[in-house]
């Protein structure tokens, strides 16, 4: 199972890229049309770029997940014992795993939604753009049903699970 989610979040890590360099297409497009008369003024690279962003995000938020490293706001402090930061994650994701669920239910409905819509100048099916966060919701479920089960072998005694439990030690927190 791990080498599936490795092989996932490798993907992730990949599309990531391909839609931030996506991304540059359509901005370069608009600045261009904006300061020059050199090409016509596009209308749909606003659109575009617009769903590369909201795609940007989410997919860096799946990654943020697995690798340990989406914000976090400290409301008590850190717990000196491996045992005891492995109880408190178990609490942070509990509450992760009530937003992630809205995600999951409410992105369905909203897929749904979108598959009946088409953009209007990009022509695209909306349930690409709208899908997104249910396929966020799901993700995020699965990455942190990993991070649960690290969490819970840390209770179960192997402290040497506690580094990937903290997440990535190159991110400053």
């Amino acid at each position: 199972m791990k080498r599936l989610l490795d092989g996932y979040y490798r993907f992730l890590q990949t599309l990531a890229w391909l839609l931030m360099g996506l991304l540059i297409v359509p901005v370069t497009l608009q600045i261009f049309s904006r300061y020059t008369g050199l090409i016509p003024r596009y209308i749909w690279t606003e659109e575009a770029a617009r769903f590369c962003f909201i795609w940007i995000i989410l997919v860096g938020a799946m990654i943020a997940v697995r690798d340990g490293t989406h914000f976090e706001v400290d409301v008590i402090p850190t717990p000196k014992t491996p045992r005891g930061e492995a109880i408190m994650r178990l609490v942070v994701y509990a509450f992760m795993l009530v937003f992630t669920s809205i995600f999951v239910l409410y992105g369905y409905q909203y897929a749904l939604f979108g598959y009946t819509q088409t953009s209007e100048l990009t022509g695209i099916n909306m349930v690409f753009i709208y899908g997104i966060y249910l396929v966020a919701g799901v993700t995020w479920l699965v990455f942190l049903g990993e991070r649960i089960l690290i969490a819970i072998s840390v209770l179960r005694g192997n402290e040497a699970a506690i580094e990937r439990l903290r997440g990535d030690h190159h991110v400053a927190r």
